[in-house]
């Protein structure tokens, strides 16, 4: 279960907590266990600082505690807060990234159910689409749905979301898929072949919804599994 520390402090002197929280990231290079860092100072008084803290598992965040650099860099913290620092421990139990969430329903019910029109309710009115495998590199959303829709009625992919990665405005997928060619292809007629492969898509989300993609696959593996191109 992931594991999440607040720690709370005060202090005049934020500039002296940066320095530190860079000498920590240094030294502990190769053995740390904390993934993710967020240090936030409270609007209202330029003194409060909290630092927010992830571990894979309240288990990896004691070994973090427990090593050297942890324990010298957490004494000169101490030194450098006017206060004592106050440290709450919880055990993550809900943990939600919403634009993964949207992009993962749109491989859900536009792809892989096939329902091009619930793009409409899911992409930006100004929804931008990049791909080379497109006539353009750059789509608007009705261009998209209609050459994508092609592409879905020649090969009726199953895509699969291996890994989903989401930083800010924008998610990463890794993909798989699976399919057949049963339909006219970019002017070739339907050969029966099974295909496979792989693919990387990023979107960008904005106010809940995508309004740009960036895709990437393997087009001459595709061509190679439909004979149309030497090995």
């Amino acid at each position: 279960m992931t594991f999440v520390q607040l720690i709370d402090c005060k202090t005049s002197n934020i500039d002296q907590l940066n320095r530190l929280m860079d000498n920590w990231v240094e030294a502990t290079q190769g053995k740390r266990t904390a993934t993710h860092s967020i240090v936030g100072r409270d609007r209202s008084d330029s003194t409060h600082v909290v630092e927010i803290v992830e571990f894979p598992s309240y288990e990896e965040a004691m070994k973090n505690s427990n090593l050297p650099e942890t324990n010298r860099i957490f004494e000169e913290l101490v030194a450098a807060c006017d206060e004592t620092p106050s440290f709450t421990d919880l055990d993550v139990v809900r943990d939600e990234q919403l634009n993964k969430m949207i992009v993962r329903r749109f491989f859900d019910e536009v792809i892989n159910a096939k329902n091009l029109d619930l793009a409409d309710e899911l992409c930006t009115d100004n929804y931008r689409e990049h791909d080379p495998s497109l006539s353009s590199y750059d789509v608007d959303l009705a261009q998209a749905k209609r050459e994508n829709g092609e592409i879905l009625d020649a090969f009726n992919p199953r895509l699969t979301l291996e890994s989903v990665i989401a930083e800010g405005d924008l998610v990463t997928c890794r993909i798989t898929f699976q399919g057949r060619h049963t339909g006219i292809y970019q002017g070739t007629e339907p050969t029966n072949r099974d295909v496979a492969g792989t693919r990387h898509a990023t979107f960008r989300c904005q106010s809940g919804k995508i309004a740009e993609s960036w895709w990437n696959w393997d087009d001459l593996g595709l061509l190679r599994q439909l004979g149309l191109v030497e090995v």
